[in-house]
């Protein structure tokens, strides 16, 4: 009977305790700095405006979208979409997040490598995340039920590895994009004098605290990973 192993606790609760500490590490510098106005007075939405304008992306579409820090680029629609809060926000932390967001949009403009390849294999990461829940837990399941043998056990463990790898893969590949995104934003943030000099190091707070979601992410999928191996070769010794 396998649903629960204590081996799972080793390799899952650094990632849930980064994740959680870089949730709360975002939280407060999120929740900080969207009370501190920018002193340029331009809301998030006109600071991505004027950031993908001047980049020549005038076609590109900045539109409003519901929910807290749901902010994104989507590089099939070429349109960025920020949460009412970063649309309509005056303040460091709805510019910055705003301008990151326009970031993404300057790498498809430059066709930034890393994105082309997390765009690339969006779809395969997509069916991988989801045949990987399937398999896994139905072979649990399955097994114990009694209707698959330790040794079919096994090899659907091993084509779980095949599957998390992909979805690992994501994860690490995301990690330049998103550095990437805030190494841009922060130029051109500085570059069009929408934030100054001393507020830099606000918006710099703020970027960084998000960005480690993403660690936060990749560290966690990968210990997944190695759990995943680790009982496949226990199942296979």
């Amino acid at each position: 009977m396998m649903f629960f192993d204590p081996l799972w606790l080793l390799f899952a609760a650094p990632g849930f305790i980064l994740g959680l500490y870089a949730q709360i590490k975002l939280s407060s510098a999120y929740g900080k700095y969207t009370r501190v106005g920018v002193e340029s007075g331009m809301s998030g939405a006109q600071a991505a405006r004027e950031i993908l304008d001047q980049a020549g992306l005038t076609d590109v579409p900045v539109q409003e979208v519901g929910g807290r820090l749901t902010d994104h680029y989507d590089p099939a629609k070429r349109a960025l979409f920020l949460s009412s809060d970063n649309f309509h926000g005056r303040s460091i932390a709805a510019v910055g997040v705003a301008a990151h967001e326009t970031g993404h949009a300057l790498q498809q403009q430059a066709a930034y490598a890393p994105m082309q390849f997390r765009m690339a294999i969006v779809p395969v990461t997509q069916f991988a995340s989801h045949a990987y829940s399937l398999i896994f837990f139905g072979s649990i399941l399955a097994l114990w039920a009694l209707h698959i043998s330790p040794s079919m056990f096994s090899h659907l463990i091993w084509i779980c590895v095949a599957l998390f790898a992909v979805v690992t893969v994501f994860q690490i590949v995301t990690l330049p994009v998103e550095f990437d995104a805030s190494r841009r934003a922060k130029e051109q943030l500085s570059r069009l004098g929408i934030v100054q000099a001393h507020e830099s190091g606000a918006v710099r707070q703020v970027l960084s605290a998000a960005a480690l979601t993403y660690v936060a992410g990749m560290v966690s999928s990968v210990l997944n990973l190695l759990y995943l191996v680790t009982i496949a070769r226990n199942r296979n010794s």
